[in-house]
C-alpha cells in the first residue's frame, strides 16, 4: 500500500497507531482493498520519495469500510456519483506493526523481483494498492532484516 510521506508517512501511522486508508480512487486498487481481511499484513511503501520504497509493515484490523471522504464535498476525494445508499469506495483500517531498519528501495526491489512477481516494479504501474504473493512477501521480509 503506497502513500506519499508528505501526505501520510509510516511515522504518522506509528504515532496514530491505526488509520483508515482513505482516498483510493482507482477501481482496480479499490478491488484489491475489498479482498483484504482482518489480520492480513501489508507493506507500507513511500511513493514520491527520495528514494521510494518499502519502509515498514502494518496489518488490516477491519475491512469493507465505506470511505467517508467520498461524501465530503470539501474533500479532494469527493465523488458526486457516490451515495450513502450506494457507496462506490470501500477501504480498510490498518494498524502500525513496524518500521524497517532500512528502506527497501524500489531499485533493490527491481533487482530482486520481476514485474510479474511484484507489481510495484512493473513498468508503468501506478496503483496505490497491490497484492503481494505469500512467497514474495516472505522474500521481502528477509530483505528487511
Amino acid at each position: 500500500m503506497k502513500s506519499e510521506p508528505a501526505v501520510y508517512s509510516i511515522a504518522d501511522l506509528e504515532c496514530d497507531r491505526q488509520t483508515i486508508w482513505d482516498g483510493v480512487r482507482n477501481y482496480q486498487a479499490r478491488n484489491f482493498l475489498r479482498q483484504m481481511n482482518p489480520g492480513d499484513l501489508a507493506f507500507f511503501y513511500h511513493s514520491n520519495a527520495n528514494p521510494p520504497g518499502i519502509v515498514g509493515l502494518m496489518h488490516v484490523i477491519k475491512n469493507n469500510i465505506v470511505d467517508p471522504t467520498q461524501f465530503d464535498s470539501k474533500s479532494k476525494y469527493y465523488d458526486p456519483k457516490s451515495t450513502p445508499e450506494s457507496p462506490r469506495w470501500q477501504t480498510v483500517i490498518v494498524e502500525f506493526k513496524q518500521i524497517f531498519p532500512e528502506i527497501i528501495t524500489l531499485e533493490k526491489l527491481k533487482q530482486e523481483f520481476r514485474g510479474d512477481e511484484l507489481l510495484v516494479v512493473k513498468q508503468g504501474n501506478r496503483l496505490s494498492v497491490m497484492p503481494v504473493s505469500e512467497t514474495v512477501a516472505k522474500s521481502i521480509l528477509k530483505l528487511s532484516i
